[in-house]
């Protein structure tokens, strides 16, 4: 199977290309502009396929499938051409940083029965899908950061749009009711609060970008227990007393976080021809914008201080 990969930034060095370089199935082909990292990579990984453009690599040969790991403002751009080809697409988080794009981009997959699939790693990590069936009415996910306040469409379709994604992939029924809370200071979004709720669940999304630590915890509780996963490395089951198990020492990063498994997953679907479930990049999307609107529209003073800066309602959101 031929692949392209578009953009050798630290999330391909890191987490994509430390998996895909291992499977002998892969004809891999380098993509990027910058011609020093383009061979430090390609000699890193051992892969002599590179090319200067996107444009060089698709007239130079046909491929697959595509993974592209370019900044959120090329993906537009990246998708299109990609999916104009008919070639299956898998993309980073997000697919882009506002909705309508977004449901342009998946409305052109679909028009085109071709794959597209979200960099969404949570969805595969063994421990987060473990907690799928262990029944619980509470599920809690925490994801701060340290010293790190930004703007609002960026820290939210960045980086928080992992806990967005993480608490829709473990509703265990639809989302009826939804609140947002957002402080913003000086037009830097410092912290998010984002409670979905449905027939028996509530689902609490929190971050913190003013944090004293960079750390993730997820906890579903219910039915006499606790299950807990921190930092995507430590499994913690509480009832009645407290058991740790954590990572063993010879599971790699990439299976434990789910990158091996979610893009085994995309190029068996790449293989199968199947496609995939847009109406979740959808619904993830969907949220996030409803959060940037919520901390925008507190940057724009439209909602007054000490006002209950919440949107909720019992209509179904997603």
């Amino acid at each position: 199977m031929r692949i392209l990969v578009i953009g050798l930034g630290d999330i391909a060095r890191k987490a994509y290309l430390p998996v895909l370089s291992r499977r002998g199935d892969l004809d891999i082909h380098l993509t990027t502009r910058n011609e020093v990292v383009l061979d430090e990579v390609g000699r890193e990984f051992r892969i002599v396929n590179r090319h200067v453009s996107v444009a060089d690599a698709l007239s130079a040969t046909s491929f697959d499938a595509a993974f592209v790991h370019a900044a959120t403002p090329a993906h537009g751009e990246l998708v299109r051409l990609l999916i104009d080809r008919s070639i299956p697409t898998f993309v980073d988080k997000p697919l882009a940083d506002t909705l309508p794009e977004t449901e342009a981009l998946v409305t052109l997959a679909v028009a085109r029965a071709t794959p597209l699939v979200l960099g969404f790693n949570r969805r595969f990590a063994p421990d987060y899908v473990a907690l799928r069936t262990v029944g619980a009415n509470l599920i809690v996910m925490e994801k701060h950061r340290h010293r790190q306040p930004d703007l609002p469409r960026r820290v939210v379709f960045d980086d928080f749009i992992h806990v967005v994604d993480t608490l829709l992939s473990l509703a265990p029924a639809p989302i009826c009711r939804r609140t947002i809370e957002t402080h913003v200071v000086d037009d830097m979004l410092h912290s998010i609060t984002l409670t979905l709720a449905g027939n028996g669940f509530t689902a609490i999304g929190m971050m913190h970008r003013n944090s004293g630590l960079d750390e993730e915890r997820l906890d579903v509780i219910g039915d006499g227990a606790r299950h807990s996963v921190w930092n995507l490395a430590e499994r913690v089951e509480a009832q009645g007393t407290q058991s740790v198990q954590r990572r063993a020492d010879w599971i790699s990063v990439g299976r434990q976080r789910g990158f091996e498994a979610m893009c085994d997953d995309f190029l068996i679907a790449v293989r199968e021809r199947r496609l995939v479930d847009t109406a979740a990049i959808l619904a993830t999307h969907a949220i996030c914008e409803a959060v940037v609107h919520h901390a925008e529209t507190c940057i724009r003073g439209e909602i007054a201080v000490g006002a209950d800066c919440r949107n909720g309602g019992k209509q179904q959101f997603i």
